[in-house]
């Protein structure tokens, strides 16, 4: 079943959080969950609660889209993590050192060769609405994300909106693959994600965009 959060999910929904997108190359970042969540649900939570989808079976909680009709609405991804890394001082965490000494490291080659690193979503006007969406291992191949995209789509047609983008991560084939079917395209450069690593290696960030059909909107 995919329906919309109410206040009385909060307390499940942080505990999917914990658990949805393990094995992902997306799924670890500096390993302090408290500070993670600061950027990646309590904003929708706050601001975007009508547009938060979720998937439910057998009354448990298996996935959410936390969906956002337009970036103005929330600060930038850019501005919540260094408040939330600020709040929780996570540089200071010995399970969080790695991930910003190596966040240091790529910076510093980026800027010595000349080439961008990925940053928050971007304010494309043809593009407004943004989201994020995750499930637990378990639900992945049984409709459970399609549903929450289908949801997620059909609200911004109705909703008049010109067009929704996601971040995703080059490395990340299944998910770019699940993007395409549901009819978004690449956009833009692949840059660089300082920090982050997937089975030893670098990923890349991947823009993708999705517009309405011409003569959708009511």
């Amino acid at each position: 079943m995919i329906r919309t959060y109410t206040p009385a999910d909060h307390t499940a929904l942080v505990d999917l959080f914990a658990r949805a997108g393990v094995d992902s190359p997306s799924g670890t970042l500096w390993e302090h969950l408290p500070s993670e969540q600061m950027v990646y649900l309590d904003p929708y939570i706050e601001h975007c609660p009508d547009t938060l989808f979720l998937a439910e079976v057998d009354g448990e909680l298996v996935g959410y889209l936390t969906g956002c009709p337009d970036g103005a609405l929330l600060p930038s991804e850019d501005d919540l993590m260094m408040r939330a890394i600020r709040q929780h001082k996570v540089t200071l965490r010995p399970r969080s050192m790695p991930f910003f000494l190596r966040a240091l490291a790529d910076a510093a080659t980026a800027k010595l060769r000349g080439r961008e690193l990925a940053s928050g979503t971007d304010g494309d006007e043809r593009w407004p609405a943004h989201l994020h969406i995750n499930l637990v291992p378990e639900a992945r191949g049984t409709g459970a994300a399609q549903g929450l995209m289908t949801a997620w789509q059909d609200w911004l047609t109705a909703a008049g909106s010109p067009g929704c983008h996601l971040q995703t991560l080059v490395e990340n084939t299944r998910a770019v693959r699940f993007f395409e079917k549901s009819g978004f395209v690449a956009h833009g450069p692949t840059p660089l994600v300082p920090g982050v690593r997937h089975a030893g290696h670098r990923v890349h960030q991947q823009t993708m965009v999705w517009s309405p059909p011409a003569g959708s909107w009511p």
